[in-house]
């Protein structure tokens, strides 16, 4: 049932991708295009990898970079989401989006990994709700530093998106700027026409 009361937010736009395709780059992009005071980052992976290092007394700075003390954790850590997941599909997508960017009219879900994710948003905002997947060719991925890895690349995390979705934006990160830039503008025109539709409406 979506919120069809509540005016912010305006936009949800849940992005989703393999490793090393690119998607904090094209969401820190479309967050410079539409303002920060209008755009919201939001980690699915935060409030997780938070009750996860809280749990187990680490780092928590060094688990949301992108090092090597992450990857150290990462199969644990996903053993663990899972777990939690299991109990409630929609618990780190309902934490996510409690933070003080909230009120922004737009929110930028960075990290969906699975169905259920995409289901929540979907749900819960209609069609405010904009699923994206950002895709890029194994080659380039490579040469981005993606190795494959057993467990991780296998795994549900990575690959429950794979197929059974329709997507409404699909964007190819292959290092085309003009390509990228364009699909970024489609992107924004459809955000925007949903901010004008919630004003109106």
């Amino acid at each position: 049932m979506a919120d069809a009361d509540a005016e912010v937010p305006c936009a949800v736009v849940v992005f989703s991708g393999k490793r090393k395709s690119g998607k904090d780059f094209v969401t820190d992009l479309l967050q410079r295009r539409l303002g920060e005071d209008q755009c919201e980052l939001m980690r699915i992976s935060g409030p997780l990898k938070s009750q996860y290092a809280k749990e187990h007394g680490l780092d928590l700075e060094r688990l949301l970079d992108a090092s090597e003390y992450k990857e150290t954790y990462r199969l644990d850590m996903i053993r663990w989401g899972e777990e939690r997941r299991n109990q409630d599909p929609g618990y780190f997508c309902s934490l996510a989006t409690r933070c003080p960017g909230a009120q922004k009219p737009v929110w930028v879900i960075t990290d969906a990994r699975r169905k259920t994710d995409i289901q929540y948003f979907s749900e819960k905002f209609g069609t405010r709700a904009i699923s994206v997947r950002v895709e890029a060719q194994e080659e380039v991925r490579r040469k981005r530093g993606w190795v494959f890895t057993s467990g991780v690349d296998d795994a549900e995390s990575e690959c429950d998106l794979d197929e059974g979705v329709t997507w409404d934006v699909v964007i190819a990160n292959n290092g085309e700027h003009t390509q990228l830039r364009e699909q970024l503008d489609q992107l924004e025109h459809s955000i925007k026409e949903r901010q004008r539709n919630v004003t109106l409406g």
